[in-house]
């Protein structure tokens, strides 16, 4: 489990599509900057959080319709849910409420990330790459523990 106090890029949320993955550690640096910043950057840091997110995920959705993704109602569902709360609080620091507010979306973004990733990204990923490459992505992982149940 990923402490939601900081949001720092590790393998594990690597999902096997180059172009994905680079748009998610720009994400994942984003949040993190956002959860330890200063109060008086935050405003300013959630607007960059969003005009990556309005790109990062036009970008998945673009893929999505490309390749006919099974799924891409309730992941583009689940992105404008997302984006329309970056929007909501960002409209509330920006008219005098507290800044604090950002940091504590950018909490629940670093407990969002990586379910979603695991979930509806890795198969979107899986998806693209077959459709793309004719097979599904095999992905390394560096430094992420495996135990195997008994």
């Amino acid at each position: 489990m990923i402490a939601t106090e900081d949001l720092i890029w590790t393998d594990a949320f690597l999902a096997g599509y180059g172009p994905m993955d680079e748009t998610h550690r720009e994400f994942v640096d984003i949040v993190g900057a956002m959860l330890r910043g200063p109060d008086e950057a935050l405003l300013e840091s959630l607007r960059q959080l969003i005009t990556h997110t309005e790109h990062h995920f036009s970008q998945e959705e673009g893929w999505m319709k490309k390749t006919a993704f099974p799924a891409t109602e309730c992941h583009s569902n689940e992105h404008a849910a997302v984006l329309k709360s970056m929007r909501d609080v960002e409209n509330y620091v920006a008219n005098g409420g507290e800044p604090a507010e950002a940091r504590r979306l950018a909490t629940e973004l670093a407990r969002w990330f990586p379910g979603h990733t695991d979930y509806l990204d890795a198969s979107l990923a899986q998806w693209v790459a077959k459709k793309q490459l004719g097979a599904v992505p095999i992905v390394v992982r560096r430094g992420v523990a495996y135990h195997e149940d008994e």
